[in-house]
């Protein structure tokens, strides 16, 4: 990340009991931002003026969908200055937790204006992150809310979002020549849960899985059995596992599949420091390097 020398950036709250203690947190005089999930928190933290602190309640490899609150994670919330969540259902324990916290102040939604997703039942698809023209719009949101709570520092904000928006456009050229070198008809993959629809449709990839949008649920016999007679007749070539899920199902489909595992693909949650995909750019760049790789096959 390149911000991580002007301010300090915290993910997950195994993460800070580690390595800043509550205490010391709560001793802090510095601005916090504390953001959902690792994701939007490498978001924040690249948008934040400096001398912001930003931190995340659900961690890296962690999974935002059955996250269960805990107390330090309660006060942590209730010191903060300004609270940043992905909003479109993706944390259903937000609302409970900013009210029984005492946190008062600005509760920013990343996805505002964003048209998602929908499926049956009205349902919303919450993994907007998962094509960059819309992280361009999360990073709108998020710098101005931070120009709104930090009215002082807006030329700052503003020199950081062109320099974050750069990059992601860079980025998304980049995405679509290694995807561009696959044949569309060949672009077929299956993943632990439905998390890239966002993806497919930006980039022109069919994604499957045997869970839906959220972790909550099993998978049913059914959509198993569906995804290994899809790998035998239609020849899917890209089978991944997900950082924040069990790989056991995904490896068992593609046993009884007769296929092979990929690699490991970030859905949800950034890796750990040091990891392929540390920032939520480097997550994109390791997601559509390795998807491209595995297709060209």
């Amino acid at each position: 990340m390149t911000s991580i020398h002007r301010r300090t950036f915290f993910i997950g709250s195994a993460a800070l009991t580690t390595l800043y203690p509550l205490t010391l947190w709560a001793q802090s005089s510095a601005p916090r931002v504390v953001a959902s999930f690792s994701i939007l928190a490498d978001m924040a933290a690249e948008l934040a003026p400096s001398g912001v602190e930003v931190t995340a309640l659900v961690g890296t490899d962690a999974d935002a969908h059955v996250y269960e609150p805990s107390p330090a994670d309660g006060k942590r919330l209730a010191q903060a200055d300004l609270v940043l969540i992905n909003g479109l259902g993706f944390e259903g324990w937000i609302e409970r937790m900013v009210k029984v916290s005492g946190y008062r102040g600005m509760v920013v939604v990343a996805t505002q204006g964003i048209k998602p997703r929908r499926g049956g039942h009205h349902d919303v698809d919450p993994h907007a992150w998962q094509d960059l023209a819309l992280a361009r719009k999360y990073a709108a949101n998020i710098s101005a809310a931070f120009a709104q709570r930090w009215p002082g520092q807006r030329d700052e904000l503003t020199r950081r979002n062109a320099e974050y928006v750069a990059r992601i456009d860079q980025l998304d050229v980049r995405v679509r020549e290694w995807l561009g070198a696959v044949p569309r008809a060949r672009r077929r993959v299956i993943t632990s849960h439905d998390a890239f629809g966002y993806f497919g449709a930006a980039y022109g990839v069919d994604f499957l899985a045997p869970q839906g949008w959220s972790t909550h649920s099993e998978p049913s016999a059914a959509a198993v059995a569906r995804l290994i007679r899809q790998i035998k007749n239609d020849g899917v070539r890209a089978i991944f596992v997900e950082n924040i899920s069990d790989p056991r199902l995904i490896e068992r489909i593609a046993h009884e599949g007769g296929a092979r595992v990929g690699g490991t693909l970030y859905s949800d949650a950034l890796s750990k420091h040091g990891g392929p995909a540390a920032t939520y750019l480097q997550l994109f760049e390791h997601n559509a390097r390795s998807l491209a790789a595995a297709l060209q096959v």
